[in-house]
């Protein structure tokens, strides 16, 4: 009742069908798995068919849409497709992290682009921008672990669209150019709807550029990478928990000998401490002078008063790459690992 989320389609130029339609509906069994197809009613000599094919295995929906000319002079439809859901982020969300919930679109122009539901309103606000025509790509909402997206046939050319329907309820979508369907005549448009896990090596099976709904935050470029080294690491132990004990352990013994420089350093720094707190004192009263004899025993001593520090700071973007990547795993919910751990993604009730 009080979430909403739906994948909607219709017509933008023939008024009667639309997302709101009425329509009949059938199912059969094919190869291709279960047909749902859906007759709209008769409006102007208009007709509107959707066919929507269930695979058997999958996350991925085949939606064809059919528009009946049946009226005596030609028309030109435009089909639109889009996500319509409430701006509520999922449940289970932590004060310790935030994942994006929201649309996103992804263009040949622009890549991937996020659209932050509170900025959909504002027209003219620079970070609801993502490029408005294209002719390859989809439209996505994505949240932690799951994503839907309506994708159109690679080289079809559409208009992509956000907006902001009524309190707290949004849309993102795409709609296709009009082109002309002569009296008696049908326009077919294939489109594509997937909706399921955001599981890094299905997405990218689908469509180029999809595995971006996977939310990795501000260090993706070093995210994918480990992502890619813990699933081949799963691929052998068969564990999510060992296998992220085995990826730590690996990426301690790489950044070692810089561990080892930084502890090096600081055992210097730590034994000419009692010398530099003499210089304080002694030149307190003249601190350019104390800064140059400062320097002076840094030299003689060869320390690196940084040396301590910069190893670590270079080991941090990839730790915290690290903690992304097991944030927004699905491959985590539901995963067992020892004793009471019966779920890696939850909390632990100790």
């Amino acid at each position: 009742g009080e979430r909403i989320y739906r994948a909607e389609t219709g017509l933008t130029n023939v008024p009667g069908i639309n997302h709101n339609t009425p329509m009949h509906a059938s199912v059969s069994k094919g190869e291709a798995g279960t047909e749902v197809r859906f007759v709209s009613p008769e409006v102007g000599g208009i007709k509107m068919v959707e066919i929507y094919t269930l695979p058997q295995a999958g996350y991925t929906i085949a939606v064809r849409h059919e528009v009946l000319n049946q009226s005596a002079q030609a028309i030109a439809p435009e089909l639109y497709l889009q996500l319509t859901r409430d701006g509520n982020k999922p449940a289970g969300d932590s004060m310790f992290y935030s994942t994006f919930t929201g649309p996103a679109f992804y263009s040949a122009e622009k890549k991937y682009q996020k659209v932050e539901f509170k900025n959909i309103a504002k027209v003219n606000d620079p970070e609801a921008k993502f490029e408005r025509k294209t002719d390859a790509g989809y439209v996505a909402m994505a949240q932690h672990y799951f994503a839907s997206a309506w994708l159109l046939p690679d080289g079809t050319s559409h208009e992509n669209f956000a907006r902001k329907l009524e309190n707290n309820l949004y849309a993102a979508g795409m709609i296709t150019p009009a082109t002309s369907v002569a009296a008696g005549g049908t326009q077919t448009i294939d489109a594509r709807l997937f909706i399921g896990p955001e599981q890094e090596k299905v997405l990218e099976s689908i469509a180029p550029g999809l595995d971006l709904v996977k939310d990795y935050g501000l260090f993706a470029v070093i995210s994918k990478p480990l992502y890619w080294l813990l699933d081949k690491i799963h691929g052998v132990l068969g564990n999510w928990g060992w296998s992220i004990m085995a990826l730590v352990v690996l990426l301690k013994a790489l950044f070692y000998p810089l561990n080892a420089k930084a502890y090096a350093s600081m055992a210097k720094m730590k034994s000419i401490s009692p010398r530099l707190t003499e210089l304080r004192e002694r030149y307190k009263d003249n601190p350019q002078q104390m800064q140059g004899e400062m320097m002076r025993i840094y030299r003689e001593e060869k320390v690196n008063p940084m040396g301590g520090c910069l190893p670590i700071m270079i080991q941090i973007p990839v730790f915290i790459a690290l903690y992304w990547v097991l944030l927004s795993s699905v491959e985590m919910r539901g995963a067992p690992w020892i004793l009471w751990i019966k779920d890696l993604s939850a909390k632990d009730p100790y």
